[in-house]
């Protein structure tokens, strides 16, 4: 992963409804969600869940699939991981201190 891709999915986590997302759809693990639930956990309307659905699902955060008339979201975990190794790893050089902080 370069520094622009990195940019960008930040930037897709970057709104307050797509984290709860995110942390929804982690805890749904790899089944995911319909997209009427995932509206319902983070409390918002539909088509303000779907806005932010579509943003995660174009930063490739999270991958959709149809099963008769609905939408499913999950999580791409790897692309996840993608990005916290860059972080970890690339961004802040594997640094100790900063790796004891996440294994807390």
């Amino acid at each position: 992963m370069n520094e622009e891709e990195a940019a960008a999915l930040f930037g897709a986590l970057s709104n307050a409804d797509r984290l709860r997302v995110i942390r929804a759809l982690v805890e749904a693990g790899p089944d995911g969600l319909n997209a009427g639930d995932i509206a319902d956990k983070i409390e918002a309307s539909p088509s303000r869940a779907s806005f932010h659905l579509a943003a995660l699902s174009e930063s490739g955060f999270i991958l959709r699939e149809r099963k008769s008339r609905s939408l499913y979201y999950r999580v791409d975990f790897e692309r996840i991981g993608g990005l916290l190794t860059f972080l970890m790893d690339d961004c802040c050089n594997g640094s100790p201190q900063l790796r004891n902080c996440c294994n807390s």
